[in-house]
């Protein structure tokens, strides 16, 4: 069996999950609602207060489907209880943000401001202009938003400059070496 996928999925009491005949489970929290609509090779049940999902048969395929779709009920659970954030800050001279309704303006070193909507389910917070809190309940979501803005800017190995991680290590190079 596998590993990720025979470990049951636990949730609390304001959670309610439920699963359909069309063998989707339904997570709804407090303020949202997540669903994974999953493959008939896998089956979910809930039992009291905990997710359990086995697989029809043994096969290659079926075996991974196991651990991905634990792995997604429990990213559904998590996002509806806690959320999931990632935090980017902005290193450089004159780089700052700026959230104006559903717009994130970016000030990056560039001719123009970049202006990126930011989607529904996803909420930004800037603190002190150079620290952006990306906020969300859905995972890859969060992931995503957060790739595209450090990709407007992604940090350089020269000095530093650009939008990162906060976690984020940027190997530095030497510059030139300079005449002999």
């Amino acid at each position: 069996m596998s590993r990720v996928g025979r470990s049951p999925v636990y949730f609390e009491a304001p959670v309610q999950v439920t699963v359909t005949p069309k063998n989707e489970v339904v997570v709804k929290g407090a303020k949202v609602t997540r669903s994974v609509a999953m493959r008939p090779e896998i089956k979910a049940k809930v039992e009291g207060n905990q997710v359990v999902l086995s697989r029809i048969n043994d096969e290659q395929f079926t075996r991974s489907l196991h651990g991905l779709y634990r792995a997604l009920v429990k990213n559904a659970v998590t996002g509806v209880t806690t959320g999931f954030t990632k935090s980017l800050e902005l290193v450089g001279v004159g780089y700052r943000a700026n959230v104006a309704g559903k717009k994130l303006e970016l000030s990056l070193g560039y001719s123009h401001p970049v202006i990126f909507d930011i989607p529904d389910g996803i909420d930004i917070k800037v603190e002190k202009s150079t620290l952006l809190h990306i906020t969300g309940s859905d995972r890859s979501l969060v992931g995503q938003v957060a790739a595209k803005v450090r990709g407007f800017r992604e940090p350089e190995p020269f000095l530093g400059k650009g939008v990162k991680y906060v976690d984020e290590k940027i190997r530095r190079k030497a510059g030139k070496a300079g005449a002999k």
